[in-house]
């Protein structure tokens, strides 16, 4: 973040007038979201906090806050307290000393607050308004009156400020509700953050705000994502949004981190079968697909996953099935799952546990998160190495979350830390010595992030050039081949020819037995199909079917040995090809087979 960012938390949960309600929520509110903007990986913000200032403290603070800025500074106000309303409708932010019949002497009018935001010369200003309105006064105080709603949003100019590039305020509620601290609002209850602030620091803590992936939180990511938690927690609660702004605003940094593969297309011969009508060619499409969702070079397979998707999702149940058979094999697997340290005494070198991810190279190319900060994660050949480095004594319960393509894991994680060893456990070493464990020490959290697990490179056989993926750079081309091509070709078209012939030996055998049964007892079934030359076609069925499988796992094992000679293009057609060939000449010749057994078993009889 290069502009100046600075962003001011006014929470008042304790008023010496005994009308307003203590709320449960702002002093939790107030540090969680102050650690969150704070983090230089996430908010980036100068943040500081008023908690339970009197109104002339919070009229002084905010003025200061938005004096003295300029263009380039972004300004953030967050508001968690109640929100009352005066007489003649104007809403007020109240302080710890407010009295409801003196409003105006002991409250911060909104007025004040849109006044202050108008003549900054802060480039942008958010305003976050978590405050209870209405109802969230103590029922059947004659102090406190709520005769009528409050629209927040209209308590604010809509006209752009003068001197700045836009604002936006994004409330909890709307004028007919209450802003909820947890579930409800209750007397009694212990503290807990309220719905939208939660959601806030949620968005914005785990990244899951980055609605759309670019590694950003802007202001309508967040205001999407609020607005969806709060209403899934509470569907009487509406948060609301009001902005004039000029391009977007970038709230925060995202963390959540995602896999993006930028995807090969399959062939266009692939993708006509997938269309295909006939269900066999759509089959064998599908069956192409997942051998490319196999291979190594990871564009080829991300774009056969997003295929495979999409027909699980749009075609019949069976060829559906298949492809969600077929994406299931690339789902997150590590091995184990779940990782207990044991006892681990404090000050002690940072221990690590390995993990095993399982599957096809797209299974394994995942991002990996540790949610604590005590754990820290580097990845290595087969998946990756998870450390603890504890700071405190007690049990340790965290987790690494795994984000691939297609679905999320987690890896839990235990650990009991204890007291420091005793010096004559571990004696002193020499300044010269070294092992692994003290060259192991906790990186700072700067360095502590998401780390890319990814499947190891294919080495280079020998007396053999190295197999070069899609996102490489090809310096010396093998001389290409198309034998394979050919022969895919040749496959193809003998199974062609099988299932026309078997069509033509149907029909013959349709018409012979149609004259056989009008000849009556004098007929034979013999005669009639070789007047209708029924097994002539037959024959030729049998074989060229034959033949074309032979053709087409020659050509197939061809590309599979001769890698290197053959480019993406004549590898993936050949296949094409081949799985084509299969899904055709392989029903051909059951069925001519079958029509084969059935007239040699029934000529004898009929």
């Amino acid at each position: 973040m290069t502009d100046s960012r600075h962003a001011m938390i006014i929470a008042n949960d304790r008023y010496t007038d005994q009308g307003l309600k203590k709320l449960k929520a702002p002093a939790q509110d107030a540090a969680a979201l102050e650690r969150v903007l704070h983090d230089p990986q996430i908010g980036d913000f100068e943040v500081e906090v008023v908690h339970n200032a009197s109104a002339d403290l919070m009229r002084r603070r905010i003025q200061r806050f938005f004096i003295d800025r300029r263009r380039a500074d972004t300004l953030l106000l967050h508001f968690s307290c109640h929100g009352l309303k005066s007489e003649s409708g104007e809403l007020y932010f109240a302080a710890s000393d407010t009295e409801p019949p003196l409003l105006a002497a002991t409250a911060v009018a909104s007025q004040f607050v849109r006044s202050c935001m108008s003549g900054t010369r802060a480039g942008r200003t958010v305003l976050f308004l978590d405050c209870c309105y209405g109802g969230a006064f103590s029922r059947g105080s004659a102090s406190v009156r709520a005769s009528g709603d409050v629209n927040v949003l209209e308590s604010f100019a809509k006209e752009e400020p003068a001197t700045g590039r836009g604002w936006a305020v994004i409330t909890a509620s709307d004028s007919m509700e209450y802003a909820f601290e947890g579930s409800q609002l209750a007397e009694n209850s212990g503290p807990r953050p309220s719905l939208f602030t939660h959601a806030v620091v949620e968005g914005l803590e785990t990244g899951e705000a980055d609605l759309d992936a670019d590694g950003n939180v802007s202001l309508d990511d967040l205001y999407e994502y609020v607005y969806r938690h709060v209403r899934e927690q509470n569907p009487h609660q509406t948060p609301k949004k009001a902005a004039e702004m000029h391009g977007e605003l970038v709230l925060a940094h995202s963390r959540r981190g995602r896999i993006k593969i930028v995807a090969v297309p399959s062939p266009a011969s692939l993708q006509a079968a997938m269309n295909s009508e006939d269900v066999l060619t759509r089959q064998g499409a599908v069956m192409e697909l997942r051998k490319r969702l196999l291979r190594p070079e990871l564009p080829m397979a991300e774009g056969a996953r997003q295929h495979l998707e999409e027909v699980a999702r749009n075609d019949i149940q069976q060829i559906a099935d298949l492809a969600s058979d077929a994406l299931s094999e690339i789902r997150l697997a590590p091995s184990p799952d779940h990782l207990d340290f044991g006892l681990v005494p404090i000050g002690s070198p940072p221990r690590k546990l390995s993990v095993t991810m399982q599957g096809p190279p797209l299974a394994r190319h995942c991002l990996a998160q540790p949610k604590q900060s005590w754990l820290r994660v580097d990845p290595t050949r087969d998946g990756l190495e998870v450390h603890v480095a504890p700071t405190a004594e007690g049990p340790l319960s965290g987790e690494v979350v795994l984000k691939g393509v297609a679905d999320e894991s987690v890896i839990r994680v235990q650990a009991v830390v204890g007291p420091p060893p005793s010096p004559e456990h571990h004696p002193e070493r020499g300044p010269g010595h070294s092992d692994d464990a003290t060259r192991e020490m906790p990186k700072p959290d700067s360095e502590r992030d998401t780390v890319v697990v990814a499947p190891p490179r294919i080495p280079p056989q020998p007396g053999k050039p190295p197999r070069i993926t899609p996102d490489e750079t090809r310096t010396e081309p093998p001389s290409p081949s198309r034998r394979a091509v050919l022969l895919a070709g040749a496959a193809l078209a003998l199974a062609v020819t099988a299932v026309a012939t078997l069509v033509r030996a149907i029909q013959a055998a349709a018409l012979a037995i149609a004259e056989r049964s009008d000849q009556g007892r004098q007929g034979s079934i013999e005669d009639s199909v070789r007047d209708h030359g029924a097994l002539p076609p037959l024959t030729v069925c049998l074989i060229t079917a034959a033949v074309a499988l032979v053709v087409g796992a020659f050509a197939r094992h061809d590309t599979a040995a001769r890698r290197e000679h053959y480019t993406d293009r004549a590898a993936s057609g050949t296949h094409t090809m081949t799985a084509i060939t299969k899904g055709l000449a392989v029903p051909a010749l059951i069925l001519a087979v079958v029509i084969g057994i059935t007239y040699l078993v029934g000529s004898a009889r009929w």
